[in-house]
């Protein structure tokens, strides 16, 4: 769906809350209705209002792609069912022999859709460190078309410079495409750093809540935004209307809530950093973290996720992990309650015995927005 015209002085809140979501012109409705409605009645044969069945159109998804595409700054924006849902589809735009160029930290799902599923179509992949240029232009070949990252990355928490990404990519005439689940667009833009596609779990912070499963795709090029348009038809992977209504109003509440998110990790960093019993801590808003420098120029914040490894391996790991009471031990990331887990033996079992292995002793940590002093308590009890 392209995105509407609307005064271009609005800022990132009122965009959140008014970009396609105008009252109902029909009831007066402020809230954008449910259009729970499989199909839509025609005026005469082939002639319909601007809708004629639910997995092409409907008016409750338009709001939605209206409104995200508005916070990312792009023209065209897509919805879809899951995050992975849009990787896929993303994904589907290449041919066999074509080649992808990914992050050697990568969530565990895009790995295995990558080297598990792609690969039986004849698309090839390599893994790179992308905290340097020539790392990445190593791992080129003729065949490249995608070059994918995530930033912040899943779960080392490493920057990657969009800019000179997608400087590389382009270079190439390859497709620089951006997972911005982490930053979202209120912390990160990635469109505006050169990046082709932008895409999204909306499950975690846009949703915000534990309580829908959605995916987004976000891009400036009408071209693709076509491509992206006839494949998200064609394969029918899209968010039932209820799913949308869920994520309108997540979205709405987005600016508040990461606020609270980064102040309350900040905070948490502070605690671990000096803790005894932790071996290191990943966060890009630490000066140490050697990514830092990148994060200050291309985000506004450092976002709600923390990650660190503590002293006594996986055994510790596992222990410190089943041990707090407010973190609760589950997958998924980027809702208002905080979650922990170990990833080698959780989100990123997949990348085992890969380029993308997790060190088992990694913690990770999804801060949520509870108390930050009762969120101290409860790390320092499973710590200790």
């Amino acid at each position: 769906m392209a995105r509407e015209n609307m005064d271009e002085r609005w800022g990132f809140e009122t965009r959140a809350i008014h970009a396609g979501q105008k009252p109902d012109p029909q009831t007066g409705a402020i809230t954008v209705p449910v259009y729970q409605t499989t199909t839509y009645e025609q005026d005469e044969v082939g002639k319909d209002r601007g809708y004629e069945y639910s997995r092409t159109g409907n008016p409750t998804r338009d709001a939605l792609e209206i409104s995200v595409a508005a916070l990312e700054g792009a023209e065209f924006g897509r919805a879809f069912a899951s995050g992975m849902a849009a990787e896929d589809t993303i994904l589907r735009l290449l041919n066999p022999g074509d080649h992808i160029v990914m992050g050697n930290d990568a969530y565990g799902g895009t790995f295995r859709l990558i080297s598990k599923v792609l690969t039986r179509m004849g698309v090839t992949w390599s893994a790179a460190d992308f905290s340097k240029r020539e790392n990445i232009e190593n791992c080129l070949t003729d065949r490249t078309r995608v070059v994918w990252a995530e930033t912040p990355s899943n779960p080392l928490l490493s920057v990657v410079d969009i800019e000179m990404l997608s400087e590389v990519a382009h270079s190439i005439g390859a497709w620089c495409v951006v997972d911005n689940t982490f930053a979202t667009p209120y912390l990160q833009q990635p469109l505006a750093h050169g990046a082709d596609f932008v895409v999204h779990s909306a499950t975690k912070y846009l949703g915000g809540h534990s309580d829908v499963v959605g995916g987004f795709i976000a891009t400036n090029s009408p071209e693709l935004d076509q491509e992206i348009g006839f494949l998200q038809n064609a394969i029918g992977a899209v968010p039932a209307p209820w799913d949308c209504y869920l994520l309108l109003r997540g979205v709405k509440t987005l600016s508040v809530r990461m606020d609270r998110h980064c102040d309350n990790a900040e905070r948490i960093v502070t605690f671990l950093d000096g803790h005894p019993k932790v071996a290191d801590v990943l966060y890009p808003g630490l000066s140490s973290h050697p990514t830092h420098d990148i994060a200050k120029k291309q985000m506004k914040k450092f976002g709600g996720m923390v990650s660190f490894t503590v002293h006594g391996g996986p055994e510790a790991a596992r222990m410190v992990a089943g041990s707090t009471k407010l973190f609760t031990l589950a997958e998924s990331l980027g809702a208002v309650e905080s979650l922990i887990e170990v990833p080698a033996a959780m989100t990123h079992l997949s990348a085992e015995g890969s380029p993308l292995e997790v060190d088992d002793s990694l913690i990770r940590l999804s801060v949520g927005i509870e108390t930050t002093d009762d969120l101290l308590e409860d790390l320092s009890n499973a710590l200790s």
